[in-house]
């Protein structure tokens, strides 16, 4: 029997793009799980948090926050900072006014300072400033991340912090304003295809490295911290491996079937020159290593967007895009 059968589970942000596919396989594994939308319980009002966790869960995954790619970040820093610190800090007071069993906060790669040793080790958090374009979003997530162990401290919460690599999969965020690179390049390469177009533009200059997480490999790494975890140290959630935004490009165009160029524009930022993780952390405390491949991965997420891009022509009153607010 699954340990999670039975258990009163609460996710916020439980309806965004990694919420709703840790929602799903609690609820697979037999979990009472509370997820309402931000429609529903808006965690920037304090008495929405208390409602939310009133009924003292016996874990609490906290996943909302503002989030998008590098032009919202650089559109809108306050407001990513002021919504995803104070919806993180309603969460714990509220965790802490009722006794939850545990809080999983779900941090970020953008916590790590611009320069850091590559691949990026937990002890080197702390060692320096994120990079600009989205340092203020880095900066209220690595803030709640020192909140937890001080509500540890001194009230007795339990919690666990991952920080992790850039998600991507099926169901991920589309919209052309505030998705993060993968959906942002498969949309771009299945428009040119569609209109004729046989060039691309990519901002930066495409020497800036990333690495990528599968959703669903996410989802598994999440759950082993929600079973295992004894302390709120943050984990890294990852792979070790990193790809270039040029050889990301070359790899999504195949995975679409785009045979066109890619026109690169360094007036815009390229973001944080490296990111790649170090994963042993993870590996040595809870078992985790991920397990689906860049290429599986990609090319599960394109067959998922066709579909939807295929569903919005025929239906589009029904059809969604897949855009979603949570992290």
């Amino acid at each position: 029997m699954s340990q999670w059968m039975g258990k009163n589970v609460v996710v916020t942000g439980g309806t965004g793009f990694l919420g709703r596919h840790l929602v799903q396989r609690l609820r697979e594994e037999g979990a009472e799980v509370t997820a309402p939308s931000s429609r529903e319980c808006d965690l920037l009002q304090p008495g929405n948090a208390r409602r939310l966790l009133s009924s003292a869960p016996q874990y609490v995954f906290h996943l909302a926050a503002r989030v998008g790619g590098i032009g919202a970040n650089r559109n809108h820093p306050a407001t990513f900072f002021r919504d995803t610190l104070n919806m993180g800090m309603n969460v714990l007071e509220a965790a802490r006014e009722h006794s939850v069993g545990k809080l999983i906060q779900v941090g970020t790669v953008c916590s790590y300072p611009k320069v850091t040793p590559v691949p990026f080790r937990e002890e080197n958090l702390w060692n320096g400033f994120p990079e600009e374009t989205n340092a203020p979003y880095g900066i209220a997530k690595r803030a709640l991340i020192v909140g937890s162990m001080a509500y540890g401290v001194e009230f007795g919460l339990r919690s666990a912090n991952v920080l992790l690599l850039n998600l991507y999969g099926e169901e991920d965020n589309f919209d052309p304003e505030s998705s993060h690179v993968i959906p942002a390049l498969i949309r771009k390469c299945m428009e040119a295809m569609e209109e004729g177009r046989d060039e691309i533009e990519i901002w930066g200059d495409g020497t800036a490295t990333r690495g990528f997480l599968y959703v669903k490999d996410a989802v598994d790494g999440l759950l082993a911290v929600a079973e295992k975890s004894e302390s709120p140290e943050p984990v890294n959630l990852g792979v070790p491996e990193e790809i270039s935004i040029r050889d990301l490009a070359e790899s999504v165009a195949g995975a679409v079937g785009f045979q066109g160029a890619f026109r690169y524009d360094p007036s815009q930022p390229n973001g944080q020159p490296r990111r790649a993780l170090d994963c042993q952390r993870a590996e040595e405390l809870f078992g985790f290593r991920a397990s689906t491949s860049m290429r599986e991965g990609l090319q599960r997420t394109v067959d998922w967007y066709r579909i939807q891009r295929e569903q919005e022509r025929l239906f589009p009153s029904t059809a969604t895009s897949g855009a979603a607010s949570g992290n």
